[in-house]
Order: structure tokens, then C-alpha cells, then sequence
């Protein structure tokens, strides 16, 4: 992203605007620019350059003649639009150089008192901010719709696995809302760090200040950030508010892809249906329907874990204060945010939109004695040691055929006798066991709070909403105290203008 170094207040008498002659050309000049790139903080350089003018004004560094002048000449370079700026190393430079060509030498002095160290760093923060709150609203919105899916299916009992082999019934709303609740977790640390990106680092120059008479929470104030980054060398130099957003976003990028794997895996099984908008076809084997897109959202985890040790090599062992190393830091986060709004997207369409054939999964939920826990359970409810009755059933399982997914009452009460010395009746009752061995019942079993069953469902859905209406409101908030702050600098502007 556009970062370069110059000293706050220069003004320059040469037609690159920063650079003086014998720094205007040569063949790295397209090496050092950042121009192309910087379009994603075109608006944001704006909006920074407006708040610092008014700002200029208002402390009696700049005249207000010349402030409006320069305001009017931003408004022009807007409406132009990054594709008309004049060449320069970054966007920083080139809307000042389209200014001063508007404006003439005094349009210079909207650089008075800052450096393009504090300005980028503005910059990125303002536009970062942005992208957080799209991002943090698509996952929202993906939760919604998760719990949906959770309600419908609160009582479709589908079979869950560890190590990918048979383990215990599950409903399918209980793997919905486990990931739901990991979503919770991944928009909370989204919101934990706007907190941080939202600080305000300009007024601090290259690194050491200004002795012009700023006023930091002015600037603050007309671009919305919360707070100000207290000292000046920190607040230009430091670039650790990108590493924790990248980290938050690769944390959901996993997330994600652990749902993605699960379906996928569910899909090669029949378990899952997924609509025609998720899925494709072979080129060459027509009877196919790959679930390309989930494979897809697996694969883009590679993007945000990218991102995330390409901007921790980038910053690792560089100095205080600043490096031209950092024009490369912000892309590796753009990079992988937008890869994984995407991804956000694309994997909670795939299972909002998706059929779950109960019969197929309820057959599949008693496969490989998937309800062994429950009479294991049952045992050690009625006073037998939890390890004495995973024995028995452990050697209840050992006897079954290769054909057969569960024992019946006869096969477990034999078992029970021999291990316990009573027979199986002395402990539980027939009806007991045969229900445990039924996977709908072993799931209604399962009430513990957290569990499959329909009202630990339900209550797990209570509190997701109520979490999830928390989130929408703290976003809604967010992105009202920008608006506020974007009517606020308009406002100041139209005064000048």
C-alpha cells in the first residue's frame, strides 16, 4: 500500500511533487510505485486529506482561502477518479500533484504538518475498518441462516463421526449450530479487533511529530475513529493492527473449511443433497455432481494463511520507524479478506440450500454400533462402574458379524452376565436397552445442556440468537458511527467549498 517517506511540510518545486529531480526517474521508479495497487484506498486518501485540511484551518496553520481551494480541487479529483491521477509513486502523491495542478504551489500546503508515514497509515485503517464491518456482516449473515437451518432440522438424527468412523447419533442441527457457535467466536475477534484498528494515527508525522499546533482528536473526530494512537513513532510505524485482523480472518478461513470437509465428506456418503447452484458436473463422467464450490472454500483457507505469513515476514526484524518493506503489508490482508467474504458466502448458501434425506441418515446413524455409548451409558446409570460397562459393550461389539451395525437384546444380555455375573434385567430394563440401541432415542437421551437433543437444541438456539443479535447490533453501531463521521467531514467541508 502507497507508503513512502518524506518530510511533513515540504513543499516541493518539482514535478513529482515529493521527490526532488535528482529523485524523479530512473528505471525503479515503477519498481517503488504503489499507484495500480492503491485504488482500494483512493477513497479513504480523500477523506483523510479532508479531515487534516479542515483540521489545518480550524488550528490556523493553513488560511481559509486556500483551504477551500484545496477542498474544491479534492472534490474535482473525486469525481475524476483514480484512473485520471497523474503518474506518481503512490496515491498519496498523486492526489497531491493533481491538487497543486489544480490549485497551483499553495495547494502544497495540505501536506503542512504531516508525512505520508501518518497519512498511509490513516489510510489503511479507514479502509480497513471498512472491510471488517462487510466482512463481520456477511458472517451475521451467515449465522442467520445456519440457524434456520438448525431449526428445520432440529429432529434429523444423521450419524457423527470421529477419527471419520462411526462414533455416536447426532442431528443435523447439532453440526449446524457447532459451527454457528465457532462463527459466534470468529466475529468476536473480527469485533475485538476494529476496536484497534479504529485509532486514529495522524498528526504524528514521519515518526517524531510536528511542531505545527495539531489537534489529533479533531482529525480523529471528522474520520470516526474512536481513539488516537498515542505515540507518534507507534502510531506511524506499527502495522500489527493488519496482523490481527489477517490472523482473525485466517482463524474463520479454518473455520470455514472445516465445514467445507464435513460436507464434502457427507456428500460422497448421500448424506447431504446440495442444490445445483453448489455443485457440478464431470466434463467427462456425466452421472457426477462434484461439490466443487465447498472444495473451493477448503482450498481459499490457503489464501488467508498465506496472507497471514506473508505480512508476519513482511514485518518480521524491521526497524522503528519506518521501511519502504511496509508498502507491501497491506495487500496480504486485502488479499485474504476478500477471499474469505467469498468464502463466507458461498459455504452457508451451500448448506442453507441443501436436502438432508432423513431416512438415508437415520439408516446411516446406527451404522458401526454408533449407539454403543448409549447402552454403555445405561449401565453406568444403573450403578456399574462407567469403565467395567464400556467393557461389556466393548465385548459386545467384538462379536458382531461384518454384516451387522448393532447387537440385539440377547447378544448384550449374554455379554452382560458373563462380565457382570447378573443377568442384563438385574440392571436395566429390555425396553431400556432396545431404545438406546434405537439412534432417535439415544439422541432424545442426549438432553445434557449443549447436547442433540430437540430441547438442548433448542435452548442452544436461544442463546445463538440472542449472541447473534448482540453481534448485529454492535456492527449496526460500528458502521452508524462512520456514517455519522462521513456526514460530520462533509458537513465541514461544504463550509469551505
Amino acid at each position: 500500500m502507497g507508503d513512502g517517506e518524506d518530510d511533513a511540510g515540504h513543499e516541493p518545486d518539482d514535478e513529482t511533487v515529493v521527490r526532488r529531480d535528482r529523485f524523479a526517474g530512473g528505471p525503479a521508479r515503477s519498481f517503488l510505485s504503489s499507484l495500480a495497487d492503491d485504488e482500494r484506498i483512493f477513497a479513504a486518501d480523500l477523506a483523510v486529506d479532508r479531515a487534516h485540511v479542515v483540521m489545518l484551518e480550524e488550528q490556523d496553520v493553513v488560511d481559509r482561502e486556500t483551504v477551500g481551494e484545496i477542498l474544491a480541487a479534492l472534490d474535482d479529483v473525486e469525481e475524476a477518479g483514480h484512473g485520471e491521477l497523474p503518474d506518481g509513486e503512490d496515491v498519496h502523491e498523486a492526489i497531491e500533484s493533481a491538487v497543486i495542478d489544480r490549485v497551483g504551489p499553495e495547494g502544497g500546503k495540505m501536506h503542512t504538518a504531516r508525512s505520508r508515514n501518518d497519512e498511509v497509515a490513516a489510510c489503511i485503517r479507514y479502509r480497513l475498518r471498512e472491510d471488517i464491518l462487510e466482512l463481520v456482516e456477511t458472517v451475521v449473515g451467515a449465522r442467520e441462516r445456519l440457524l434456520d437451518v438448525a431449526r428445520e432440522e432440529a429432529e434429523t438424527v444423521m450419524p457423527g463421526y470421529t477419527h471419520l468412523q462411526p462414533a455416536q447419533p447426532t442431528t443435523v442441527a447439532h453440526w449446524v449450530l457447532s459451527y454457528e457457535q465457532a462463527l459466534q467466536r470468529d466475529t468476536a475477534r473480527l469485533l475485538d479487533a476494529y476496536e484497534r484498528v479504529n485509532q486514529n494515527p495522524l498528526g504524528s508525522a514521519a515518526f517524531a511529530g510536528t511542531p505545527f499546533d495539531v489537534d489529533r482528536e479533531r482529525t480523529a473526530e471528522l474520520l470516526g475513529f474512536d481513539s488516537v494512537v498515542e505515540n507518534s513513532m507507534d502510531a506511524s510505524a506499527t502495522r500489527d493492527f493488519l496482523v490481527e485482523v489477517t490472523s482473525a480472518v485466517a482463524t474463520l478461513a479454518t473455520t470455514l473449511s472445516g465445514l467445507a470437509e464435513d460436507v464434502v465428506v457427507m456428500a460422497s456418503k448421500g448424506h447431504v443433497e446440495l442444490d445445483d447452484d453448489y455443485a457440478s458436473t464431470s466434463s467427462i463422467m456425466p452421472q457426477k455432481k462434484n461439490p466443487d464450490t465447498l472444495e473451493l472454500v477448503r482450498g481459499r483457507t490457503g489464501d488467508a494463511t498465506a496472507g497471514l505469513n506473508g505480512l508476519l515476514t513482511n514485518l518480521k526484524g524491521q526497524p522503528r520507524a519506518y521501511n519502504r518493506d511496509l508498502q507491501r503489508a497491506g495487500r496480504h490482508a486485502w488479499d485474504a479478506i476478500d477471499s474469505v467474504t467469498e468464502s463466507v458466502e458461498v459455504a452457508a448458501g451451500a448448506v442453507a440450500t441443501a436436502e438432508w434425506p432423513d431416512e438415508t441418515l437415520a439408516a446411516a446413524a446406527t451404522e458401526g454400533f454408533a449407539t454403543a455409548t448409549g447402552v454403555a451409558d445405561l449401565l453406568a446409570m444403573a450403578g456399574v462402574p462407567f469403565r467395567t460397562a464400556h467393557e461389556v459393550v466393548a465385548e459386545v461389539a467384538a462379536g458382531l458379524g461384518p454384516e451387522e451395525d448393532a447387537p440385539d437384546y440377547e447378544a448384550i444380555s449374554a455379554v452382560a452376565e458373563d462380565v457382570l455375573g447378573d443377568p442384563l434385567s438385574q440392571f436395566v430394563d429390555r425396553e431400556a436397552v432396545e431404545a438406546a440401541l434405537d439412534p432417535t432415542e439415544s439422541v432424545a437421551m442426549r438432553d445434557s445442556r449443549g447436547g442433540p437433543a430437540p430441547e438442548a437444541v433448542a435452548d442452544q438456539l436461544l442463546v445463538a440468537e440472542e449472541v447473534l443479535a448482540g453481534h448485529r447490533e454492535t456492527v449496526q453501531t460500528a458502521a452508524d458511527a462512520v456514517e455519522r463521521a462521513h456526514d460530520r467531514r462533509l458537513s465541514e467541508v461544504d463550509r469551505y467549498v
